[in-house]
């Protein structure tokens, strides 16, 4: 009798895992210092609001931009990879598959092994053989720009939404700190949540986000303060 194994492996998440938590975190982080910075200046609520609401929105716009710019130059090198590998494939059949088979034998595979299972996945597929063994581009972690540019966007957008919450929430007395309270709470659970969906380590990804989340908070709520002092 037999059974039927599936795996689902973490790593067919690592694109938009990863857009999905440098949005939230950037969002958390530059908004929540935003936010103290013009606070600490002593400016008014409604100064804090529009100055938070102006990050917000042109921090989402950045992202998206840039998760896009960057992503889609990923996706035109591999694109320009497997061009000339599929150039190579027809010009150079016997080359390739020599090659092929040096990369099995490199991983453990005796000469003759390696040869005819080069050979059979070249007659099923070379392209996808070499593009997988010779280049390192498999289909779930091929880069995707619209994908990454959304995911970076929504949760940034999400993630400065809940400092502007807390200022509109709590008095002109104690926004600073309930902000830096509520953003370092958010980023410690962010860090876990990421590190759950990526099957890492709860504690260190928690702590790396926080420290770093402390780390510009605090010098921003510095600056602003040493700014309100001057004027």
């Amino acid at each position: 009798m037999s059974r039927l194994h599936s795996e689902r492996h973490l790593v067919a998440r690592i694109g938009w895992l990863r857009a999905a938590v440098l949005g939230a975190n950037d969002g958390i982080v530059s908004t929540a210092s935003l936010i103290m910075g013009v606070a600490s200046a002593s400016a008014g609520t409604s100064q804090v609001l529009i100055a938070g609401v102006a990050g917000l929105v042109a921090g989402a716009m950045s992202m998206a931009a840039g998760e896009f710019v960057s992503v889609s130059s990923q996706a035109d090198t591999e694109k320009a990879d497997l061009a000339r590998e599929r150039g190579e494939l027809l010009t150079q059949p016997e080359a390739e598959l020599e090659e092929l088979t040096d990369i099995y034998v490199g991983r453990g595979l005796t000469h003759d092994l390696a040869r005819k299972v080069a050979e059979q996945l070249t007659a099923k597929n070379a392209l996808e053989a070499h593009s997988r063994d010779e280049l390192g581009i498999a289909e779930h972690m091929a880069a995707r720009p619209i994908e990454a540019a959304l995911t970076s966007a929504v949760t940034f957008a999400v993630g400065a939404a809940l400092p502007l919450l807390v200022v509109i929430l709590s008095s002109p007395q104690t926004a600073v700190y309930a902000v830096a309270i509520a953003s370092l709470i958010s980023l410690a659970l962010l860090g876990a949540i990421g590190a759950k969906a990526g099957g890492a380590s709860i504690l260190k990804a928690s702590a790396r986000v926080t420290f770093w989340g402390v780390f510009a908070m605090a010098l921003t709520a510095g600056i602003g303060a040493l700014l309100g002092i001057a004027v």
